[in-house]
């Protein structure tokens, strides 16, 4: 139902600015690149967990930065027309693109906890022991 939604509200989108689709696709591709790149950054696995506040921060820093280059880039080709229809779709897809990325990271840990499930079934029964001292057993 989500995915529906979203496909169909970026083809009204497409279509509504469609005298300045250049401006949508430099909002799509520069907000895609920016957003996978800050994922891919912040989710990293590391042995040491007291380096995620410092990936998140390097995720951010090159959210930014991505950004800020993508939009030179597209000043200086003249591809922006609008800059309006370029930050409602910087905005747009975003938002998109980090639901897609979070949805991803919750189907690969639910196949990595399904496929680490153990079921233990053992034939031996649990049985208590009573641990006596070596001392009250001479007594």
């Amino acid at each position: 139902m989500i995915f529906g939604l979203i496909m169909l509200l970026s083809v009204v989108a497409g279509i509504l600015s469609g005298e300045h689709f250049h401006s949508f696709m430099a909002g799509f591709g520069i907000a895609a690149v920016a957003i996978g790149t800050a994922y891919w950054l912040a989710f990293r696995t590391t042995r040491y967990p007291q380096l995620a506040l410092l990936m998140l921060l390097v995720a951010m820093a090159a959210k930014l930065a991505i950004t800020v280059m993508g939009v030179v880039w597209v000043v200086k080709a003249g591809i922006l027309s609008s800059p309006f229809v370029f930050s409602l779709s910087y905005l747009f897809f975003s938002i998109v693109v980090s639901y897609a990325y979070f949805k991803l990271r919750e189907y690969q840990m639910f196949v990595v906890a399904k496929r680490n499930t153990v079921v233990f079934s053992t034939s031996i029964q649990p049985s208590s022991t009573v641990v006596t001292s070596a001392m009250s057993a001479k007594i």
